[in-house]
């Protein structure tokens, strides 16, 4: 293999401007649009039949580790279903960013409005520093999760 790194992770939305304003919140900023159409080709890559979206690309600003969100809302086809109900689903279940401060970026979300699943929990680990951590909802119920390391 000759894998070298990670391009994007997809979140898929019901509404492009509410949810890019969330992640705008959380740090993230557009570095480019995702066009409404494609080729043919294209469609067919991602399993689909010619389609129509709004979509742009998402980078963390001034992020340690670079890190971009292709967020996308479909337009045709469209599918509401909701992500999924519990973590333990097969797939990506969940992302997770670093935070060098848990306690003042939950402060921040609470005060958004941010839906919680539970209060942090702390990971004790043999071979590495422990970390705190937390999970959350984005506004279509995305699991999105903080995690600060303790020295």
């Amino acid at each position: 293999m000759t894998i070298v790194g990670l391009v994007h992770v997809n979140v898929n939305c019901s509404n492009f401007e509410r949810s890019r304003a969330f992640y705008e919140m959380l740090g993230f900023e557009l570095l480019m649009d995702v066009p409404e159409r494609n080729t043919d080709e294209v469609a067919a890559a991602v399993g689909l039949e010619p389609y129509r979206l709004r979509g742009g690309l998402m980078r963390l600003a001034d992020a340690r580790f670079p890190f971009v969100i292709d967020l996308i809302e479909w337009k045709e086809p469209s599918d509401s279903s909701p992500p999924y109900a519990r973590l333990n689903h097969l797939g990506i279940a969940r992302i997770a960013m670093a935070s060098s401060d848990l306690d003042a970026d939950m402060q921040r979300l609470k005060a958004e409005g941010v839906e919680f699943i539970s209060e942090p929990a702390t990971v004790v680990w043999e071979d590495h520093p422990d970390s705190r951590f937390v999970c959350f909802k984005d506004p279509d119920g995305t699991v999105l999760e903080l995690v600060e390391l303790l020295t």
